[in-house]
């Protein structure tokens, strides 16, 4: 990160706790509570600290309930913080000054901004009037969005008569007109196809390195992720539990890969116990092995000089990376929280 530049996010010590009625059994506690109440607290976030750098894409992960979405609403304002620290692009969010919200924009995969019954063109346009875009700004910037996200067939209809992708494409292009320099996206591929998934995923790919713009990611989708962020912030229970590097926090928490071989036909007991292979899923052909990291060039290159001798012909080698979501799973069980 450069020195003489503020981080795009600055968040110190943050703390974020809900006061809730507690409710009394039955009708006489139901009676109760209308003269006096009694309120339970939780702590939804725990005095998290991190930093974003600007055009910096960090995915944010955590089990349900871990905190997210809340930091989220505290960093683009919608949350005062009972304690802490947020600095976003130099402002104090909580002040919901003009020329910090002209900057910023917050998406939602649950909720949407687009007029319901109207054409998604019209939702556009009052997006325009939201944000006092000058014509030729709004006109470049539309025209840019529509063809990355190849909606422009899309205009005259209305928000409910489009699939949830084409909706969802809608929702980035009515958030992102004003060219914000800092994206919040929480979920943003909830509920989409495998191939519309992707399809989004290119597009933020190419609207940051477009736009040089900075963004923080939430999502249960570790594909989202994994294509995405370099960087991860995971937190539980409020509290931060790491920040770093995605390819770290793989090697770290999966300190192995999975070797899948292919015979042209099945191999002998005996070889498979040799090279410590096992069946998959019954196959007589396919096998997998577990190699630590640094043993997978040598093992890899023993079975390959044994293909035809003492192995049956090799059709096949694929070494595969523990997926992310097995990885986030191993850190949750040590820090005594399981996410299913």
């Amino acid at each position: 990160m450069d020195a003489k530049k503020l981080p795009a996010i600055e968040v110190r010590d943050l703390r974020k706790s809900y006061r809730s009625v507690r409710r009394q059994r039955g009708l006489s506690g139901a009676l109760r509570s209308l003269w006096k109440r009694e309120y339970t607290s939780t702590e939804a976030v725990r005095g998290i600290s991190f930093d974003v750098a600007e055009g910096e894409l960090v995915g944010f992960l955590g089990p349900n309930g871990a905190g997210k979405t809340t930091t989220l609403k505290m960093i683009s304002g919608l949350l005062y913080p009972d304690g802490g620290f947020i600095s976003c692009l130099g402002a104090t969010p909580q002040q919901r000054r003009h020329d910090f919200l002209r900057r910023i924009t917050f998406v939602m995969g649950n909720r949407s901004q687009l007029w319901w019954e109207v054409p998604i063109r019209e939702s556009f346009e009052l997006n325009r009037e939201i944000y006092e875009l000058d014509a030729n700004f709004y006109r470049d910037s539309l025209n840019e969005l529509l063809d990355l996200l190849q909606l422009r067939d899309l205009l005259t209809i209305p928000a409910k008569k489009l699939s949830l992708g084409q909706r969802m494409k809608a929702e980035l292009v009515a958030a992102l007109l004003h060219r914000p320099k800092l994206l919040l996206l929480d979920e943003p591929t909830l509920g989409l196809d495998v191939v519309m998934q992707q399809k989004i995923r290119r597009f933020l790919l190419e609207y940051n390195r477009r736009r040089g713009a900075t963004m923080l990611l939430t999502s249960h989708n570790m594909e989202d992720i994994a294509e995405l962020c370099q960087r991860v912030i995971i937190i539980d229970q409020g509290k931060l539990l790491y920040d770093g590097s995605l390819r770290q926090l793989v090697a770290r928490y999966a300190p192995e890969k999975t070797i899948l071989l292919e015979f042209v036909q099945e191999p002998e007991d005996q070889a498979l116990r040799q090279y410590g292979l096992k069946p998959v899923n019954g196959s007589a052909t396919l096998c997998v092995r577990k190699v630590a990291r640094d043993e997978v060039s040598s093992f890899a290159a023993a079975v390959l000089a044994k293909s035809g001798s003492g192995l049956p012909q090799i059709r096949d080698l694929t070494i595969e990376e523990t997926p992310v979501e097995d990885v986030i799973r191993r850190i949750f069980e040590f820090s005594g929280q399981v996410v299913k």
